[in-house]
């Protein structure tokens, strides 16, 4: 894209590094810990109707206590799908149907398991930094040419480059305070 002036570029850069976030925070919040949310369900896919269908599409989710999410399908026809879904999804949960409600207790994290989902929240917390990084270069990038086109001076092109590291310090500053915050949350007993 070519840009005419620096605001455009930094525009661009800080709402791709808040949606860099946004995503880090959809992912975090998608790991187990030792409280039931319904995000960790999110995302799940169920074979009904002949076709894999969102799983907030086929039924109501919902967290009557702390340690239990609970799935209330809409169509019973459906009720064998969304059992065989949550258990095919990998995530350590088992759930139990009365014919109306699934219910899906969640099992206490041993320590293994609570130090296997830290380093998968810090691969998270990578891959988001690594977009950071790769927008921040991009943004770079169009410094470079608004100085190439002759828009910008070599002195605005370093403060321009500099106010850009700011920027992306900021963002991955806050990467860093939600990983710790998850790690928190997933150590804690």
């Amino acid at each position: 894209m070519a840009y005419t002036n620096y605001n455009e570029i930094r525009a661009e850069a800080d709402a791709k590094m808040a949606k860099a976030i946004d995503s880090l925070k959809h992912n975090l919040s998608g790991l187990r810990t030792g409280r039931a949310s319904t995000a960790l369900l999110d995302g799940l896919m169920v074979m009904a109707y002949g076709a894999p269908t969102p799983i907030n599409q086929v039924a109501s989710l919902s967290t009557p206590d702390a340690r239990t999410i609970s799935v209330s399908v809409w169509d019973r026809g459906n009720i064998a799908a969304v059992e065989k879904a949550i258990r095919d999804a990998n995530l350590g949960l088992n759930p139990a149907s009365d014919g109306t409600l699934i219910r899906c207790p969640l099992p206490v994290l041993t320590e293994e398991r609570r130090k296997e989902l830290t380093k998968i929240a810090s691969g998270y917390c990578e891959d988001a930094k690594q977009a950071i990084r790769h927008i921040r270069q991009a943004a770079n990038d169009g410094v470079a040419q608004l100085k190439k086109d002759k828009l910008a001076t070599e002195d605005d092109e370093r403060s321009h480059k500099e106010d850009i590291q700011k920027l992306t310090d900021k963002y991955t500053g806050l990467a860093d305070e939600n990983l710790k915050s998850k790690q928190a949350d997933i150590m804690s007993i």
